[in-house]
C-alpha cells in the first residue's frame, strides 16, 4: 500500500516538473518566435510559426505554437493521460487571456507599453500551465471522447493560426497597430 502511494506521489512530482518545463519552454520559444520572421529575412516558412507583425493575433500565436509543440512532444514520449483535452482547454484559456488583458489595459491606459505586453504573455503562459495542472488533478477530461475533441481543437487552432496569418479577417484583432496592415506585410 505504501509503495502505491509513493509511486503516485512520484508520478505527480514528475508531471508537475513536466508542466514547469512546458511553461519555461513556452516562454523561451515564444519570445524567440517573436523575432524569427525578421531574423530569417521574412522567409515564408518562418511565417507559419512566428509573428509576422505586431497584431494581437500574431502575439497569440507566440503562446499557441510552443504549447502545441510541447504537447506533441509529450504525447510522443507517452504522456497521454488526459493530455489532449486538458491542454486544449488550458491553451484556449491562455489564448483568450491575451486579447482580454491587452484590450482592457490599452482601453484604460490609452496606449500600450512593452513591459505590460510582455507581462500579459508571461501571465497567459502561466495560466495555461496552471489550468492544465488543475485539469489533470481533477481528471474530468480523461474520457476518450474528450481526448479526441481536444486533439481536433488543437489542430483547428493550428490551422487557423496559419490560415489567418496568410489571409486574416480585417478586424482589429488582426490589424498591426504600427502599420495598419493585416497579415504578412
Amino acid at each position: 500500500m505504501k509503495e502505491k502511494g509513493e509511486c503516485s506521489m512520484r508520478k505527480e512530482r514528475e508531471r508537475r516538473t513536466l508542466e514547469t518545463a512546458g511553461m519555461l519552454f513556452t516562454l523561451l520559444f515564444g519570445n524567440l518566435l517573436h523575432f524569427v520572421y525578421d531574423w530569417t529575412g521574412q522567409a515564408g516558412w518562418a511565417a507559419y510559426l512566428s509573428a509576422v507583425n505586431e497584431s494581437t493575433w500574431e502575439h497569440m500565436k507566440l503562446l499557441f505554437f510552443p504549447v502545441f509543440l510541447f504537447t506533441a512532444a509529450q504525447f510522443c514520449v507517452g504522456e497521454r493521460d488526459g493530455l489532449l483535452a486538458a491542454r486544449a482547454v488550458s491553451v484556449t484559456a491562455g489564448l483568450a487571456l491575451i486579447p482580454t488583458l491587452y484590450y482592457t489595459y490599452t482601453g484604460v491606459w490609452g496606449d500600450h507599453v512593452l513591459w505590460a505586453d510582455a507581462a500579459i504573455f508571461y501571465l497567459s503562459a502561466a495560466v495555461t500551465f496552471w489550468m492544465d495542472d488543475l485539469l489533470h488533478r481533477q481528471r474530468r477530461l480523461w474520457k476518450m471522447g474528450c481526448q479526441v475533441a481536444g486533439l481536433v481543437w488543437l489542430w483547428v487552432l493550428a490551422f487557423l493560426f496559419v490560415w489567418w496569418t496568410f489571409s486574416p479577417p480585417h478586424i482589429a484583432l488582426f490589424r498591426d497597430p504600427l502599420t495598419g496592415l493585416y497579415g504578412i506585410p
